[in-house]
C-alpha cells in the first residue's frame, strides 16, 4: 500500500513539472498564428520557421556561437585554476575558488551592471565578443566546480607515483591527471553551453540590439505580438537541454556532480 502511495505521489508530482512542458509543446503545434490549447488543428510549420526565417535562424546560430565560444572560455579559465587549488593546497589558494564562484552568487542583475560598467568604460559596449566573455566569467563557476569535484576524485598516489619515476607537472597533467578528469571537464562545458544559451540579462545589457541571441529575439518578437514560433523555440531549448544532462548521465559522474559522495571501502 505504501509502495502504491509514493508511486502515485511520484506521477502526480512528475505531470505537474511537466504539465506546463506540454502545454508549450501543444501551443508550438498549432495550426495558426494563435496561442490556442489545446492546440487548433497541428502544424510543424514553427518550427520549420526558426530555421527558415531569417530572423529567427540567426539568432539560433549566434546563441550557439556565443554558447560555445564562452563555454569553451569558462572551461580554459577554470581549469589551471581548480589544477592549482588541488595540487598545490595552499590554504590561501581557497581564496580563488571563492573569486571563482562570485560572479554566480550575485543576483544576475547585479553582475549585468557590472559588465555593462565594465564594457562602457573601455568604450566595448555593444561589441558581439564582450558577450562571450562576460557569458564566460559569469559561468566560470560552473566548470570550476565540476573540475574541483574531478580533482578531488584523482588518487594522488598516482601523482606520486609518476612523478617519483620522474615525471615532471606537465607530463603527470597530460599522461595522469587529464584523462581522470576529462569527463568532469566535458560535463562543466555542457551545464555552462546550456545556461549561456539560455541567459538574456547579461547579453542584453552588455550587447544591447547589436546582438540578437535567440532570449532576445523572444523578448523583442512579443513587441509584434504572440507566435507559436517561441513556443517552438522553448520546446527546442528544452530538448537540448534534456539531451545534454543525458550524455552527462550516460557517460559522466552525474551522482557526483549533483553532490552525491561515494566513498569505496
Amino acid at each position: 500500500m505504501l509502495r502504491w502511495l509514493n508511486s502515485l505521489m511520484a506521477g502526480l508530482i512528475g505531470l505537474i513539472l511537466a504539465a506546463p512542458i506540454l502545454v508549450v509543446a501543444g501551443v508550438s503545434l498549432n495550426a495558426k498564428r494563435s496561442l490556442d490549447f489545446p492546440p487548433k488543428g497541428l502544424s510543424p510549420a514553427w518550427y520549420a520557421e526558426i530555421f527558415t526565417d531569417p530572423g529567427w535562424r540567426g539568432a539560433l546560430v549566434a546563441s550557439l556561437v556565443v554558447a560555445a565560444s564562452s563555454a569553451a572560455l569558462a572551461v580554459a579559465i577554470a581549469f589551471p585554476l581548480a589544477w592549482f587549488i588541488w595540487r598545490w593546497r595552499a590554504p590561501w589558494a581557497r581564496a580563488f575558488e571563492v573569486l571563482g564562484m562570485a560572479p554566480f552568487i550575485l543576483p544576475p542583475v547585479i553582475t549585468a551592471l557590472g559588465f555593462l560598467s565594465f564594457w562602457s568604460t573601455f568604450g566595448q559596449y555593444g561589441e558581439p565578443w564582450t558577450v562571450v566573455v562576460s557569458h564566460a566569467v559569469f559561468f566560470v563557476t560552473l566548470p570550476l566546480v565540476t573540475l574541483s569535484l574531478g580533482f578531488g576524485a584523482v588518487d594522488r598516489s598516482f601523482v606520486e607515483a609518476a612523478s617519483t619515476m620522474g615525471a615532471d607537472d606537465r607530463t603527470v597533467l597530460r599522461t595522469v591527471v587529464m584523462p581522470l578528469v576529462r569527463p568532469y571537464m566535458i560535463s562543466g562545458f555542457a551545464f555552462a553551453f546550456v545556461l549561456s544559451l539560455n541567459e538574456y540579462i547579461v547579453a542584453y545589457m552588455v550587447a544591447g540590439f547589436t546582438l540578437e541571441t535567440l532570449p532576445i529575439k523572444i523578448f523583442n518578437a512579443l513587441r509584434y505580438g504572440y507566435t507559436p514560433t517561441m513556443a517552438a523555440v522553448t520546446v527546442l531549448f528544452v530538448l537540448l537541454t534534456a539531451a545534454v544532462f543525458g550524455l552527462i548521465a550516460r557517460f559522466g559522474d552525474l551522482p557526483r556532480l549533483l553532490g552525491a559522495w561515494i566513498k569505496a571501502d
